[in-house]
């Protein structure tokens, strides 16, 4: 399949966009003033909690909402009060929304039929999109015939076949188990990065979206809590928030020092930005955590093992600290402590993040 994109500039954008339901200035804001953009040729995850206003903002993308205030251009127009079908964008719904009496074809061309396409010209584009997304000899089944992840596929081929400036997903893989979700993330990233497609796509799973996003985009409450990077955002969050929604997180209370240094019980850490000396927080993931012996070297955190399960590719460990209760993921499979046993816990760079005393801006530690 070709696609006829030019690949400059922004493929969405969001000016200031609020969304508020009902009339008056009590009625609740969904969506309160935010602004981004999705670089053309590129996929952006919107992610958070139920109730944060992602779904909502991929609904005024489509334009089966319209905003309160603000303005949306895709591809550099201006489609603020625009209709779905004058917009040129395809959604993927949860519910993959297959028409159950029509074949695998049919349903692929039944967008390209109501735009007014000849039959076989629409059918012979439908063979091709089922033949980008694996499914050839696939196209006279019906969905009942199919499995989850065939449907889906198909959903997708409908989706494509149309050739859209803006492919737009909402939570496509919530009904698959684990394995399933996982090769059609695969597949989805691979196709938005072969055929070079601008893709909005909406989740609340924090692993689905790193996998799959160039950027993404973390709400809460209606306003944009951080964007960036998949990296950025899991080592270098701004907030408790952005912390421990992208990934596990333990907080800690810590003393940030004129030097550049911060405190942390026994421990001094070098953030790579040295924050405002006095007290912050310090973010700090499971796998940061590194466990000694005793008697292998100073400034390490004592600590006593209370509970120790072995899940195949790590153990999982609570340990009870100075600190208070410390959750620990190790991929040392070889030297495992026992319930009871005397340990030190010490600090990776990867995984620690320290906040302001207010949650604000993070930096990560060396």
């Amino acid at each position: 399949m070709t696609t006829t994109m030019n690949h400059s500039g922004a493929g969405i954008e969001f000016r200031n966009i609020t969304k508020r339901y009902g009339t008056g200035g009590g009625a609740p804001l969904a969506v309160k003033g935010i602004s981004f953009s999705v670089p053309r040729g590129t996929l952006t995850t919107i992610l958070g909690p139920s109730g944060c206003g992602k779904t909502t903002t991929l609904r005024m993308i489509a334009g089966l909402e319209s905003p309160t205030a603000g303005q949306i251009l895709i591809g550099g127009r201006d489609v603020t009060t625009l209709g779905p079908a004058q917009r040129n964008v395809s959604m993927m719904f949860q519910s993959y929304a297959l028409f159950p009496h029509m074949s695998v074809a049919e349903n692929v061309m039944y967008g390209l039929r109501m735009s007014g396409q000849p039959k076989d010209a629409a059918r012979a584009k439908a063979v091709e999109a089922l033949r980008g997304v694996g499914l050839v000899g696939f196209d006279d089944r019906l969905p009942s015939e199919l499995s989850g992840g065939q449907q889906q596929r198909v959903a997708l081929a409908r989706a494509l076949v149309l050739e859209p400036e803006v492919l737009l997903f909402d939570e496509p893989l919530s009904n698959l188990d684990a394995r399933l979700r996982r090769e059609m993330r695969e597949e989805i990233r691979a196709l938005q990065q072969r055929l070079s497609l601008t893709v909005a796509y909406v989740t609340h799973d924090q692993a689905e979206a790193m996998a799959v996003s160039d950027q993404i985009i973390v709400m809460n409450q209606g306003l944009i809590a951080q964007s960036g990077s998949p990296r950025e955002l899991y080592e270098t969050p701004r907030s408790e928030f952005v912390a421990g929604f992208m990934g596990e997180a333990l907080l800690f209370p810590g003393k940030a020092r004129a030097d550049g240094t911060v405190q942390l019980g026994p421990l001094t850490l070098r953030p790579r930005t040295a924050p405002a000396a006095g007290p912050v927080k310090v973010a700090v993931r499971p796998e940061a955590w590194s466990i000694h012996r005793q008697g292998q070297g100073q400034g390490l955190l004592p600590a006593t093992l209370r509970k120790s399960a072995y899940l195949g590719a790590v153990h999982e460990y609570t340990l009870e600290t100075e600190l208070g209760s410390i959750f620990v993921v190790s991929s040392d499979l070889e030297n495992v402590p026992a319930v009871g046993d005397a340990v030190l816990l010490g600090l990776g760079a990867h995984g620690v993040s320290v906040l302001g005393s207010t949650g604000g801006a993070g930096a990560d530690a060396e």
